[in-house]
């Protein structure tokens, strides 16, 4: 059931009634927790920097790293392409050229002029493909990137048909966002400057906890905290809008390209039942379930996304 009229207000305060306990609870185990981000760090020395200017003024940033088959990495909704790095790491440890960029109004990007929508982002992506003359690519989207994604694979089925030879979306979903702690509740929650004041403070973490799985790590929920609120609370808000309006299921059904579907056991933000519909929704989709991951797969199982996206099977009939 959605949560209406004063329940919203009235979960934020439960929800920081029960941050302050979990912070002095569970802070020092937190911070203790053993990162499974660490031990191979992104080199961005030598990275090509690029930028690519959209019609409607916005301009995408982003960085070329590596070198070998492309694999191009989309951040979730308050993220940047920061978010993907321990991946990214591990993927030019084992010889693929990666591909980051900051979606609209997140990160280095501009937002544009216009009111953001889920079509609008995979437009932006398609522009990144061909910038970048991309052919033979892996396109992997966390949350609001595999939303992108899909937007672009049913938009552009030619830049895919070109450009593409297989789709990774992991803790993402192609449509119901609006219910559950996604509902029309979360808009109070990110336009809310006393919500922000609380998480900039030493409760921060703690309000953020839902975001992961099992085994929480400080510097997981801290990095998602602060990519949180780098954003302003308007542009949170447009875009948390955006994603709730998205419904992808009259497309779904015409991606022809070999498509992975991940999702975390322990995801609350785009739970189990989102990705195992989406996987269905696709023809011939694969469907991995991490156990006791939450949201942030990028940070809580670097390894095994790399491993997976190095895997995916490809329109050339194999993994890549």
């Amino acid at each position: 059931m959605r949560p209406q009229g004063l329940k919203g207000p009235l979960l934020v305060a439960a929800g920081v009634a029960g941050a302050a306990a979990a912070a002095a609870v569970t802070g020092r185990r937190w911070r203790a927790a053993e990162d499974p981000s660490a031990g191979t760090a992104l080199d961005l020395d030598g990275a090509r920097e690029f930028k690519v200017e959209r019609p409607d003024g916005a301009v995408i940033d982003g960085v070329v790293v590596g070198s070998g088959q492309p694999v191009v990495l989309s951040h979730c909704w308050t993220g940047s392409r920061a978010t993907w790095e321990p991946v990214a790491a591990r993927l030019v440890a084992a010889g693929r050229q990666v591909v980051l960029y900051d979606q609209r109004g997140h990160g280095a990007s501009t937002l544009g002029p216009d009111t953001p929508t889920v079509d609008v982002l995979g437009g932006d992506l398609a522009a990144v493909l061909e910038a970048l003359d991309a052919r033979d690519a892996v396109l992997a989207g966390h949350s609001m990137g595999g939303m992108a994604i899909q937007a672009l694979a049913i938009t552009r089925p030619d830049v895919i048909a070109e450009r593409v030879s297989a789709l990774v979306l992991a803790g993402t979903a192609g449509f119901g966002v609006a219910g559950g702690p996604l509902s029309a509740a979360s808009r109070f929650v990110t336009g809310d400057p006393r919500i922000d004041r609380l998480m900039a403070g030493r409760l921060g973490p703690a309000l953020i906890r839902g975001a992961v799985g099992r085994r929480p790590c400080q510097a997981h929920l801290v990095a998602t905290r602060d990519a949180y609120l780098s954003l302003p609370t308007d542009v949170r808000r447009q875009f948390l809008i955006a994603l709730q309006q998205m419904d992808n299921r009259a497309g779904l059904a015409s991606l022809g390209v070999p498509t992975t579907v991940v999702v975390g056991s322990r995801d609350i933000l785009t739970p189990p039942r989102l990705g195992r519909g989406l996987a269905a929704a696709i023809p011939g989709a694969r469907l991995i379930e991490l156990p006791g991951a939450g949201h942030m797969l990028p940070y809580e199982e670097p390894d095994r996304l790399a491993e997976i996206i190095l895997s995916a099977p490809t329109t050339q009939g194999g993994a890549t």
